[in-house]
């Protein structure tokens, strides 16, 4: 019964979600309030219906209902229950099933913040909103349907879930990742109502602006978590492998960067309003690429869920449609409702703009060693593969360039600046940099290396300026730290993100230089030395998990002749459900350095292979992308976007049709 309610909920949240199609788009056209209003009401009731069948199909996996298809094929009475609740969405439907429920989050979440503003201009977003929802409601109930039954032949016991699945990583993972996807849909919703109104001006981009910094933190932190668990999970070592799946969830967060500057810009001087708009429609369609890329089968990877053309061709006529209609619109209505600002090539709007286009250029390389394989597949022209040389190749110089303008972008003023101020600002930060990076890879390693020294320049840059741009901020208040308190919120979120940067760089660099990694056969007795560390294993052992028995090696880790010595326990499972083995690393975390242990196969006579890894820095990769994450939220609680008033940079024309309004948020 409790399968056919949560079937019951999605029709009539897919009745909600056409009403709010229909009815707040017509209201808007026609002026009719009460039609504008349905917009809400539905949101909010579509949202109540998706969390109704969410849960439906949350408890059959808790209640073991194994004449459900979906529970049947992901799920085993001897999982622990905290992997039975992340199997809801380890698999394709129910992956599809929790993006509606965020989605129709994130459009209650819009009609419940934005009251304040313009009614018409509400009613087109929650229209939006209903439309993406439907599609995706849509494809849940015609290719996806979660609360298949298999009676009367129903199986004894579940096939399991995925032991890669198994984790923690993954539990906090794709909700983070699919928050992030899907909050670019409510910034989408604002640029096609800005079109159809005609308000693309400074208020639009106030509007947009926290819910792109929201969407974009929670992207990062997802991306982020995906890089974690391919570091730990996958026995490697490695952080990032330019997986097409991974580059899918890259692709939105690199255009994504890009608005969020773009607002900014929008925002404060007025200008780039339609870039910022086709940014708004790129970052979304780019969310909706990747989640064609996953779930249509052609791809090959650990992180896709699907392999069938029927859902792909849904998806792919779902972006095409999107896509199309969205670009139509913008070159029908961008034209008419959008003007030009002037600036210097010497300012930040300039230099904004500059890294914008590196941004672009970043995500078309992406794009490009992503789908180009694919498409040389589909046409029968051969199989090609690109791999990390090709994005590394590309990716880094377009970095580095980016990190220049960064630098200059922090210092340099709104509209113009002259040169000789500019270079007076900055040359001891320039100065600075170099003469650190160089000297740093001598003091760590007692030899000079370009590209480490190439990454400690880059990151410095970027944050040197923006200390020089504090201390101007702060020059004129009566003590350096009532200065530090009068800085916004808004611009602690700026600097956090642009730390952010730097701290990822110097770990990027540092890790992928050097890594120190020995392979080698160990059986109790054995030592190896490893970075000025001794791994000697002490004995193995046997133990019985929930569903799982493991092989666990114990190892003894002493640094020196006088260290302090820890023990590390890497272990190799076999899942009972299905007779697949896994590797559990051991990890030895620290700020500066990671020591990694991974068990291989069994070599026999009581010896097995094992990876020894030294990684310097490792960490800073995802602390770096925390800060830059933390940063996005700091910006969004700044008060001017809790109430904001018209500001004085708007049009009259456009002050007198918002006179009185407020944005809440």
């Amino acid at each position: 019964m409790i399968p056919e309610i949560g079937h019951f909920a999605l029709i009539i949240a897919l009745l909600m979600a056409v009403v709010q199609a229909v009815m707040p788009l017509a209201g808007a056209a026609t002026r009719r309030p009460l039609w504008m209003a349905y917009g809400q009401s539905m949101a909010a009731g579509q949202f109540l219906f998706v969390a109704i069948a969410y849960g439906c199909l949350t408890a059959s996996y808790m209640l073991d209902d194994f004449s459900v298809a979906n529970v049947a094929n992901n799920a085993n009475s001897l999982l622990p229950w905290y992997y039975k609740f992340s199997a809801v969405w380890g698999n394709h439907e129910g992956s599809v099933l929790m993006w509606s429920l965020m989605l129709a989050g994130w459009g209650f979440a819009a009609s419940r913040f934005t009251g304040s503003l313009p009614r018409d201009m509400v009613a087109r977003v929650m229209g939006v909103m209903g439309m993406v929802c439907g599609g995706f409601l849509l494809f849940i109930l015609i290719t996806s349907n979660p609360f298949e039954r298999l009676l009367p032949n129903m199986p004894p016991d579940g096939a399991d879930l995925n032991p890669l699945l198994q984790d923690i990583g993954l539990i906090v993972h794709p909700p983070m990742l699919y928050m992030g996807y899907v909050g670019f849909s409510v910034v989408f919703a604002f640029a096609i109502a800005a079109l159809l109104g005609g308000r693309l001006d400074a208020a639009w981009a106030r509007w947009a602006r926290p819910w792109t910094n929201v969407a974009w933190a929670f992207l990062t932190v997802g991306i982020a978590l995906g890089s974690w668990w391919a570091y730990y999970e996958l026995g490697w070592g490695g952080w990032w492998f330019w997986d097409p799946v991974e580059n899918a969830s890259l692709l939105p967060w690199l255009t994504g960067t890009a608005l969020v500057h773009s607002l900014a810009v929008t925002e404060k001087r007025g200008s780039f309003k339609s870039w910022t708009v086709l940014l708004a429609i790129a970052t979304f369609s780019l969310s909706l690429m990747g989640t064609f890329l996953v779930r249509s089968g052609v791809l090959t990877s650990v992180h896709a869920f699907a392999n069938d053309p029927d859902r792909g061709l849904f998806i792919l006529i779902l972006l095409a449609i999107t896509v199309t209609l969205s670009l139509l619109l913008f070159a029908l209505r961008a034209p008419r409702v959008s003007h030009s600002i002037g600036f210097n090539w010497l300012s930040r709007d300039a230099l904004l703009l500059i890294n914008n286009v590196f941004l672009v250029i970043m995500t078309v390389t992406v794009l490009l060693g992503t789908v180009y394989p694919l498409i040389l597949d589909s046409l029968n022209l051969g199989k090609i593969s690109v791999g990390p040389p090709y994005f590394n190749a590309l990716f880094v110089p377009l970095t580095v360039m980016m990190c220049v303008f960064m630098g200059l972008g922090s210092a340099a003023r709104w509209k113009g600046m002259a040169a000789k101020d500019l270079i007076h600002k900055l040359w001891w930060a320039g100065a600075a940099a170099l003469i650190i990076g160089a000297v740093m890879p001598l003091l760590y390693r007692g030899e000079w290396n370009l590209l480490v020294s190439l990454g400690i320049v880059s990151a410095l840059w970027v944050v040197l300026p923006i200390l020089r741009d504090i201390v101007d901020k702060t020059r004129h208040a009566r003590s350096f730290s009532a200065g530090l308190r009068k800085l916004s919120l808004s611009y602690w979120g700026m600097v956090l993100g642009h730390v952010g940067v730097a701290v990822t760089i110097v770990g990027v660099t540092v890790v992928s230089n050097y890594n120190i990694e020995r392979n080698v056969r160990m059986s109790p007795g054995t030592t190896v030395e490893v970075a000025g560390y001794q791994f000697t294993m002490s004995e193995l052992t046997e133990r019985r998990g929930a569903n799982f028995l493991a092989d666990t090696a114990i190892i003894q880790v002493q640094r020196g002749e006088s260290g302090r010595r820890f023990t590390m326990r890497p272990e190799k499972r076999l899942y009972l459900a299905t007779g697949m083995p896994m590797t559990q690393v051991a990890l030895r975390p620290g700020l500066f350095r990671d020591l990694y242990v991974a068990m291989g196969e069994d070599l026999g006579d009581g010896s097995w292979a094992v990876r020894v890894q030294y990684k310097p820095f490792v960490r800073w990769l995802w602390l770096g992308a925390l800060l830059m994450a933390f940063g996005g939220v700091l910006a969004v609680l700044d008060k001017r976007y809790r109430r904001v008033a018209i500001a004085r940079d708007i049009p009259a024309s456009t002050a007198q049709r918002y006179a009185a309004q407020k944005v809440t948020l």
